[in-house]
């Protein structure tokens, strides 16, 4: 009789797992193994031959489970997650009246404990690594840097580089780029943070620093992130502000290319997509902010047919991969899919790439994770397919995509390590965090001028029942 599974197994320094299915680039294989070593996967293969290879080591066979990369969430606002519910039945560019209120009046314990519950609720989502597209909260960016590397998730961390738009002075455009050049180095070999620059919307620069943060990110092999093409009003006042729309306007400074990642891009032209593909410019699609906040869809599944590298995105909405690559798919068909008859709507494993070896390839590294495979860093998960939902599955691929839930994984690692155990970290409190975090969020955003346009749930039933009162004395009167 095989060994209940516990955490115990995985804490050695060297490990050969069997699962029941390995999921590959090519798709899942039986009788395989990984041997995972010093963080790394240092062989796959079939188990028999692994296990001749490596008689030192007792292969942990995985009964009922899948082991298959970890998910890439290529869009995300680690300090924002806290306070996702605020964003509910909000119109578009809340970030205006919501997120940069909220983050300004955080200190540096809230960003820090705002960031580690973030980090949980990804790894808790099956996600290990995240790309954040930078906090506005004041204060040293080192302590998103501590939460992320304390929980254990793999982050892309953007540092906001906005100097405020063409009337910015030339000292204070130096004063950004040399704060962004000794944060590039200061990360530069950090084993879980691989530093980034961001520019929240294009609008939020001059011309120089756009053109500037751009090349000063080719320069140092890592990504450029700024929010493009995503609200109607962002496009129309780029347009009579710059004499072009966002993305025209970064393919005219020079400021597209491989290292640059846009967000969103839900609203692009047939030149544009060309620009993106031309450029090698990739974007990161992100479709629960989609449904959340009422733009439009981005075209991903033309973006694929063309060949422009995309990710998928949470945009700190939910931290689920499963439910994320389940809207990705739902969200092409209903905007694009179920006009012109495309019953497959790129199908499900469309969709399981671009939110693991794809995605990695839009955050930058692509040269690191987001596979099976020799060399790469081990962050994986073990999911358990052994369920009534899977039981009969003919397509193990899409039935992740469409069935897949968070509750199926039963581990989580990030560079060889085991950070999540059914669903909580096994060496550190994060219920504690959890409690604690609540016990002052509300009062951050009581602090937080913050305008919602958009009643709660309570405040609807209680405004309607108001209605509904008036309605009925106005009757008895009569």
């Amino acid at each position: 009789m095989l060994p209940e599974l516990d955490a115990a197994l995985f804490a050695a320094d060297e490990l050969l797992l069997v699962p029941d299915y390995l999921m590959l680039r090519d798709g899942p294989a039986t009788g395989h193994a990984v041997h995972v070593a010093g963080g790394r996967f240092r062989d796959v293969g079939p188990a028999d031959a692994l296990a001749a290879r490596h008689p030192h080591l007792v292969p942990l066979p995985l009964p009922g489970k899948l082991l298959m990369p970890g998910m890439i969430d290529a869009h995300h606002h680690l300090t924002q997650s806290f306070g996702k519910s605020l964003a509910y039945g909000e119109p578009s560019e809340i970030f205006r009246r919501v997120w940069v209120p909220l983050e300004s009046s955080l200190d540096d314990e809230f960003v820090y404990l705002a960031s580690k519950l973030a980090a949980l609720e990804s790894l808790r989502g099956g996600f290990t690594t995240v790309c954040d597209a930078g906090t506005r909260a004041p204060g040293d960016i080192g302590a998103v840097a501590a939460a992320v590397q304390e929980a254990g998730l793999r982050c892309v961390l953007g540092l906001i580089c906005n100097d405020g738009g063409n009337d910015s002075s030339a000292g204070e455009r130096e004063a950004i780029r040399t704060h962004a050049a000794r944060f590039l180095q200061h990360w530069s070999n950090a084993p879980l943070v691989h530093p980034s620059l961001a520019i929240s919307v294009p609008e939020a620069a001059s011309d120089e620093m756009l053109a500037g943060v751009s090349m000063l990110c080719a320069e140092a092999r890592t990504v450029f992130q700024t929010h493009v093409n995503e609200h109607l009003a962002s496009v129309e006042r780029s347009v009579v502000q710059r004499g072009k729309r966002p993305l025209e306007l970064l393919a005219q400074l020079g400021a597209l290319g491989p290292q640059v990642l846009i967000a969103h891009g839900t609203l692009v032209t047939p030149a544009e997509l060309m620009l993106l593909r031309d450029t090698d410019t990739a974007v990161s699609y992100n479709p629960v902010a989609s449904q959340w906040k009422g733009n439009a869809v981005a075209p991903a599944n033309l973006m694929a047919a063309l060949g422009i590298r995309f990710g998928l995105g949470t945009d700190a909405t939910r931290s689920d991969a499963f439910r994320l690559m389940d809207a990705a798919e739902a969200a092409q068909k209903l905007a694009f899919g179920m006009a012109i008859g495309d019953a497959s709507s790129g199908g499900g494993w469309t969709w399981l790439d671009h939110a693991t070896h794809e995605g990695a390839r839009a955050v930058g590294l692509g040269h690191l994770t987001g596979e099976i495979a020799v060399g790469k860093a081990a962050d994986f998960l073990v999911v358990d397919v052994d369920t009534p939902e899977m039981c009969t599955s003919v397509d193990l691929t899409w039935d992740l995509v469409r069935l897949g839930n968070r509750d199926q994984i039963t581990a989580v690692f990030v560079d060889g390590r085991l950070r999540l155990w059914e669903g909580w970290p096994p060496d550190w409190d994060a219920r504690a965090l959890q409690h604690r975090l609540a016990h002052i969020a509300h009062a951050a955003i009581e602090r937080a001028p913050i305008v919602r346009l958009h009643p709660t749930a309570v405040e609807h039933r209680r405004l309607s029942a108001n209605r509904m009162d008036g309605a009925a004395g106005a009757r008895n009167v009569q």
